[in-house]
């Protein structure tokens, strides 16, 4: 079963969804409004889906605390249902500190595969848990932000609620 709700941010509207396993989405403002019911079957076609914002009350109480700026991390499960390739890519992205970044080419460095960097990019723009998994921490190795899938402002927005002045944060 797929639980899913929405959540008020700053930054605007979220989706979010959790399979009995763990958070299996984030989907960011400016996602159309039938981003849950079209993504979520085609995702996890063999699974009952269900609006239930109660399954999600740790989730969102996290969420919540990291938009207030009094959590660095988050401590439930994930359900990360994508390719090998990915879920490593995906699982060094989640290992980047608050407040702190690291290239596309550093996460190819780290999971063995320094010339997978594009890859490293289509694993990053797949990521169907962002902010949970902090793809905004992920810049480009020339300085520049790169891309995000809510857009560099809310990627701006981001790294300056964690602090991370792009001046100090950008690598170049």
């Amino acid at each position: 079963m797929i639980a899913h709700t929405s959540l008020k941010a700053p930054i605007g509207l979220l989706f979010l969804a959790k399979s009995d396993k763990g958070l299996c989405c984030v989907g960011l403002p400016g996602e159309s409004g039938e981003f849950i019911p079209s993504w979520l079957p085609k995702r996890f076609p063999q699974e009952t889906i269900i609006k239930n914002g109660g399954a999600l009350e740790r989730e969102i109480v996290q969420l919540r605390e990291y938009f207030n700026g009094t959590r660095e991390s988050f401590t439930f499960p994930l359900d990360l249902r994508t390719t090998e390739f990915r879920q490593e890519a995906l699982r060094a992205v989640y290992e980047i500190p608050y407040g702190e970044t690291a290239s596309y080419k550093e996460i190819a460095e780290r999971i063995g595969k320094p010339k997978a960097v594009r890859a490293v990019g289509s694993a990053n723009a797949n990521n169907p848990i962002p902010i949970v998994i902090p793809c905004h921490r992920v810049v480009a190795h020339n300085g520049s932000l790169g891309g995000y899938g809510g857009g560099l402002p809310m990627k701006r927005w981001f790294l300056a609620l964690e602090g991370c002045a792009l001046a100090k944060c950008l690598k170049t």
